[in-house]
């Protein structure tokens, strides 16, 4: 059955249809990464968002449920190819089942790097899939994603864990290997939604606070920043992804939308303290503008476009980044940040 994916500007490719039917819209954007296309699928970060997978050949091993990030948030799929055989012994479906059962739309048979090319020169723009090429492309324009934290975090806190740290995680979307760092490290993790209190956290005797990564425009957020104004400096903070910018935007500073993003397994950061430079796994739209941060000092940089990649505050007991060290890009190179984390909450 034929498919269409419809750009705003106006440029139809024609593919065939996988997994649900039905149109959706949402913003295009793409990730490099060539394999882990089953954490892309679940990390609520993509929420709004069509992805495309610029790696030729997906599915290949097929979905792993062990493998799930958290629920499944984006509103497309675009794919080259997409295998209906995969081939691993931990197999449990075929990728377009999953793609079904998800009610996810998706797109393959399109030249992914010609989107990628015209996502690089003009910036990410909102696409539609759909079974007929003729779109309402005003309608398509005036899409955006709204209200995302809010759409993707828990409903009510969950403990997870037991050991000599107490942390509360905020979910402003977290992936699970986040919770699964800080339980083997010897963390009970109470994970609460995004709109929790100061004074839920502060009145509880928590060693720290882990703020997690999460989707949409970080600014979007008034309720969640005013909580961390309300918690910075009287607990140890650590902050990842949307975290990151939640944190910065709480010290006085700006974040701004970029034209791409960073979406991919082989995002290279340098450290400025040292002379490491990093493999990291990252997927944002958004940067922190390190210039205009109160009280922090940038930590790291992006060694391709010198973006933020993290900030440190030392007086107040946090730090954050903007990459994420619990999904083993290196795989192993930055897992050393929760050691860190521990290490303040020790200092506490």
């Amino acid at each position: 059955m034929k498919r269409y994916l419809v750009l705003e500007n106006g440029t139809v490719f024609e593919g065939e249809a996988i997994g649900a039917k039905g149109e959706s819209t949402g913003e295009l954007v793409f990730t490099t990464n060539m394999c882990g296309y089953i954490e892309t699928l679940t990390d609520p970060s993509y929420f709004g968002q069509i992805v495309i997978q610029t790696f030729p050949l997906i599915g290949n091993y097929g979905f792993i449920s062990s493998d799930v990030e958290g629920k499944s948030a984006v509103k497309g799929y675009v794919v080259r190819e997409l295998c209906d055989a995969p081939s691993n012994f931990r197999c449990e479906k075929t990728l377009g089942e999953f793609l079904k059962e998800n009610g996810i739309a998706g797109i393959s048979g399109v030249d992914t790097r010609e989107l990628t090319k015209i996502l690089r020169d003009g910036g990410v723009m909102n696409a539609a899939i759909s079974d007929s090429p003729d779109f309402d492309f005003k309608k398509l324009k005036s899409y955006s994603v709204k209200n995302a934290v809010k759409s993707v975090t828990c409903s009510e806190k969950e403990i997870f864990g037991k050991g000599k740290y107490r942390v509360a995680l905020i979910d402003y979307g977290v992936k699970k290997n986040i919770v699964n760092e800080l339980v083997k490290r010897g963390c009970e993790v109470t994970v609460f939604p995004s709109r929790v209190s100061s004074a839920e956290i502060l009145g509880a005797g928590f060693d720290g606070v882990m703020l997690s990564n999460g989707p949409g425009d970080p600014a979007e957020n008034g309720e969640e920043i005013k909580t961390l104004v309300e918690i910075v400096g009287k607990i140890p903070l650590f902050g990842i992804c949307l975290g990151h910018q939640l944190l910065a935007l709480a010290n006085g500073g700006k974040t701004r939308k970029m034209k791409y993003g960073h979406r991919g397994a082989n995002q290279p950061v340098k450290e400025l303290a040292g002379t490491r430079t990093f493999i990291t796994s990252q997927n944002h739209g958004y940067e922190v503008i390190a210039s205009s941060v109160k009280n922090g000092v940038q930590s790291y940089v992006n060694a391709n476009d010198g973006t933020c990649e993290g900030m440190d505050y030392p007086a107040l007991r946090a730090f954050s980044v903007q990459f994420h060290p619990e999904a083993a890009a290196g795989p192993h190179d930055t897992a050393f940040l929760f050691d860190r984390f521990i290490r303040l909450m020790e200092e506490k």
